[in-house]
């Protein structure tokens, strides 16, 4: 089995008498993207720092690509691609002249690249235009070309949907999920929406006040947190009683009930069943998305 490609292991981090990370512990595969979510002060901004070795942790181990963030910040640092929320751009300057500046500065100034990125987050036509007037999606695809200039192996985002339109945060989804399919990028975003983060990351870890709650796949998540599904239907079911076949059941309002069932599995027969006796609409599980499966695994820790 091949080792983690990236590891945390009983970090903590301290600012003052405020403890920011307490024990925080995970590990990430190459080529994923990994959402590392949260509410504002959790602690994923902290650890993207640490990862990239521009703080350094208080007590615990972490190795990134077979780095060391403590001492190897620099040669982690020339692999990855960071995107903060400030973005980093020079607003009196253009778009092509802030990827030409930030190209040289990394050591690597390529024209084509450069033109090509441009293209790539459709600010071509945009390039000449100062920055300062670029629209918020517009400088958040230019973060993004400046992040990849030197082609890096791990891109961290830090909130990469602030403040966009539906529109703009579709265009940054659909961006990095091509990086991600095409060139293989370990991507970790950190976010505070959690249903935008859904589509798109492979594997989630959960933060709260500092600490790590729980991470994996959405379905070993699932499987692990969550012990009912509570299915909403539209129908015109009868409903008599608190029980239907041996299902939890109450009525919402008209023709609409809500059944408690302990798998997913279950689902199809329990139509089947329904729809001999009744019309169904509508079937919508309620608490099966990533929001839902947060709070529950927020609940179990208080």
């Amino acid at each position: 089995m091949n080792s983690p490609y990236i590891e945390v292991s009983d970090i903590d981090k301290s600012y003052g008498q405020q403890k920011v990370l307490n024990g925080a512990s995970f590990s990430i595969e190459k080529g994923t993207i990994v959402g590392l979510l949260g509410p504002n002060g959790s602690g994923k901004t902290t650890l993207v720092r640490l990862l990239n070795g521009v703080i350094l942790p208080d007590q615990g181990k972490m190795q990134v690509s077979g780095y060391d963030p403590i001492t190897d910040g620099n040669a982690i640092r020339r692999i990855s691609g960071v995107v903060t929320e400030g973005a980093g751009l020079y607003h009196e300057m253009s778009g092509v002249a802030n990827l030409r500046f930030f190209a040289k500065l990394y050591n690597c100034f390529d024209e084509q690249r450069v033109q090509s990125l441009l293209k790539q987050f459709g600010l071509e036509s945009s390039q000449e235009k100062k920055v300062g007037s670029y629209s918020t999606g517009m400088k958040k695809r230019l973060a993004l070309a400046k992040a990849l200039l030197h082609q890096p192996e791990i891109l961290f985002l830090d909130e990469p949907t602030n403040g966009l339109d539906p529109e703009g945060i579709n265009q940054v989804v659909s961006d990095l999920r091509y990086m991600n399919e095409t060139f293989g990028t370990t991507i970790i975003l950190c976010s505070h929406v959690l249903h935008q983060m859904e589509s798109l990351c492979h594997t989630y870890i959960f933060m709260k006040n500092g600490t790590i709650l729980d991470s994996g796949t959405k379905k070993e998540l699932m499987k692990k947190h969550v012990k009912t599904i509570q299915l909403r239907l539209t129908t015109g079911l009868a409903v008599e009683g608190d029980q239907y076949h041996g299902y939890p059941i109450r009525r919402l309002g008209p023709n609409q009930v809500q059944l408690e069932l302990s798998s997913t599995d279950q689902i199809s027969a329990l139509l089947r069943q329904i729809l001999q006796e009744s019309w169904v609409h509508t079937s919508e599980i309620m608490n099966h998305d990533l929001e839902s499966l947060y709070f529950q695994v927020r609940g179990e820790q208080q």
